[in-house]
């Protein structure tokens, strides 16, 4: 051993009261911190040490367990990395860990102990990064996807405007929309944006990035990783960070959600269009009440009433919105009704996606109102409790609403009356007094165009072979490779309808073969299959493209699935289904 484990055990006690005035930092609902959790905290470095920053990192973390109820492991020895010690934790924090930079063979763990983690990770496990856990095992491609990106430079340390993008997540819901802090800017050899769910960016032009400098430049991510949890910040150099009460609540949000303390929708997000993050312009009040605007979050008070967007109608989309009760409060999402004046005329031509956790089954949190309850267990599983923030995705596909909480499914609902559509003005209800629920970053993606679904290969939900493996010239920095005959890659919750072709970009300099695109398993409906040939060279992309027939609508869970001889067949760099113009 490098170092003797020391474990901390946190209980909620009168003196762990004390100690939370002390690090201010409030302890997690009662209701989301039930349960004790445990937490590795690894912090060994073979290239550059942040040496006091690592031993204020783990005071910080030791403080915010004693607080919120986890307890805490140190260690700087690899050998913990087995299957039987792992299975104990429910988050490894990877604080500021360091292999020598850019270096492929320099390496924290063994053969066997990268074995133990990936199972670890797989098995729903979390995962931390703090700041240098992205210059660490360059030549690990499951950690190179796990961490998100690997770094690439940094310039003088120095102040920078931090652009918080999810106020909902519990990392960043306390946080200000811009937030200026003093740290070491790291830039990334790739963009996250594709392959997890931003959090945070800079803004470059509020501080001087360097040579390196990346324009959309994410800081704060997650991700669902391959059964587990990913969350990474690019912050925490500074030894002063972590005494800092709103990056210490930061961090203590990442270790939570790592942990599945809290749940988050951190499925990667892109092609959205802001309808409310703190402008009401376009958004009318129908009926009773109101809603007040501050710290661009709305809250509802008196009723009833309706907030409807005025300004557009829509027929097929993804709306998402973040939101929050106080206690056993009431509201709900309208979908699909008519321009009026009068909140009844919502409640009569459309449907209500319900907010109200108490209530029976075909009225309660994630039903179409009176219409279809939720998958219950799945949304008691999916939902964070009053106080902390929930996200929705409603996803409106012609009369079909498919409804995710904290990017879980808990329902699915088809329209069959003709009196009723789903197509048409959203709006917010404000139920009543007394029923205040809160609403941020109200944003929408409309699906009725021919926009091709675009997907980075490597960015898959599970996969059978096949790992994500660095390589220049591809699209976000990496390929899904390790190709042989027999393997596959699922990819959840794809858009395909109206999907009438496909085409993939890929790179061989071996034997090549044959992609086969599938849905609802691996060995599910062909829709169709396309030879990859030898491209000439392992540097060398090109596109290959294919029809397809029998594509299901809606959304669908796709495997791409891979036949051949030999291995080593090709990698895919990313995958597109296009559809014909309307």
């Amino acid at each position: 051993m490098e170092g003797p484990d020391v474990k901390y055990r946190a209980f909620l006690s009168a003196s762990a009261a004390l100690l939370t005035t002390l690090v201010g930092v409030s302890a997690a609902p009662t209701a989301a911190a039930a349960d004790d959790f445990d937490v590795l905290v690894f912090s060994k470095t073979v290239g550059f040490r942040h040496g006091s920053a690592i031993t204020a990192g783990l005071q910080a973390i030791k403080d915010l367990g004693a607080a919120n109820g986890f307890t805490v492991t140190a260690t700087e020895d690899a050998g913990a990395f087995t299957s039987g010690n792992l299975a104990q934790y429910e988050a490894v924090v990877f604080l500021n860990t360091t292999t020598v930079t850019n270096d492929p063979a320099s390496r924290l763990f063994t053969d066997a102990q990268r074995s133990a983690f990936e199972a670890y990770i797989e098995a729903g496990g979390g995962y931390v990064g703090v700041h240098a856990a992205a210059d660490t095992e360059y030549g690990w491609p499951f950690y190179g996807g796990l961490v998100g990106a690997y770094f690439k430079s940094h310039p003088h340390q120095q102040t920078a405007a931090v652009k918080v993008e999810d106020r909902s997540h519990s990392s960043t819901a306390h946080l200000p929309g811009t937030w200026s802090r003093f740290d070491e800017w790291y830039n990334y050899k790739t963009n996250t944006r594709s392959t997890a769910h931003v959090l945070a960016s800079l803004d470059e032009s509020s501080y001087s990035p360097g040579s390196d400098a990346m324009g959309d430049h994410p800081i704060t991510w997650c991700k669902p990783y391959q059964g587990g949890r990913s969350w990474y910040t690019g912050m925490g150099h500074t030894e002063q960070s972590y005494a800092d009460a709103a990056f210490r609540k930061h961090l203590l949000g990442g270790i939570r959600y790592a942990a599945g303390d809290t749940n988050a929708d951190c499925r990667p997000e892109t092609g959205y269009t802001a309808l409310y993050n703190g402008s009401t312009t376009g958004w009318s009040q129908a009926g009773a009440g109101s809603f007040s605007n501050s710290d661009a979050t709305l809250k509802s008070q008196g009723g009833m009433g309706l907030f409807w967007y005025s300004a557009k109608q829509y027929t097929s989309y993804s709306l998402k919105l973040d939101w929050k009760t106080d206690g056993d409060d009431n509201s709900g999402v309208f979908l699909g009704f008519p321009p009026s004046n009068d909140p009844w005329s919502a409640v009569n031509n459309g449907y209500e996606v319900q907010i109200d956790p108490t209530d029976s089954p075909d009225r309660t949190t994630g039903a179409v109102y009176s219409f279809k309850g939720p998958d219950v267990a799945a949304r008691d599983a999916a939902l964070n409790p009053s106080g902390e923030w929930n996200t929705f995705e409603l996803l409106v596909e012609g009369e079909r609403l498919q409804v995710f909480l904290n990017g879980t499914k808990i329902n699915d609902y088809t329209n069959t009356n003709p009196a009723r559509s789903l197509a048409g003005h959203i709006g917010l209800q404000n139920h009543g007094t007394g029923d205040d629920v809160s609403f941020r970053n109200i944003r929408i993606k409309d699906l009725t165009t021919a926009s091709p679904t675009t997907v980075q290969a490597e960015a898959y939900s599970s996969a059978s072979g096949v790992s994500p493996y660095t390589k220049a010239g591809a699209n976000g920095g990496r390929t899904l490779g390790y190709i042989d005959p027999g393997d596959w890659a699922r990819y959840d919750g794809v858009a395909v309808n109206g999907a009438t072709g496909f085409r993939a970009r890929v790179v061989s300099g071996g034997p090549g073969g044959t992609l086969q695109v599938r849905t609802g398993s691996p060995t599910g409906p062909v829709l169709g299959s396309v030879a990859v040939p030898n491209t000439g060279g392992w540097s060398t992309f090109r596109e290959v493209s294919t029809t397809l027939s029998n594509v299901p609508a809606g959304t669908s869970d796709v495997y791409l699935t891979f036949a051949g001889s030999g291995s080593g067949l090709f990698d895919v760099d990313d995958f597109t289904f296009t559809k014909a113009a309307s």
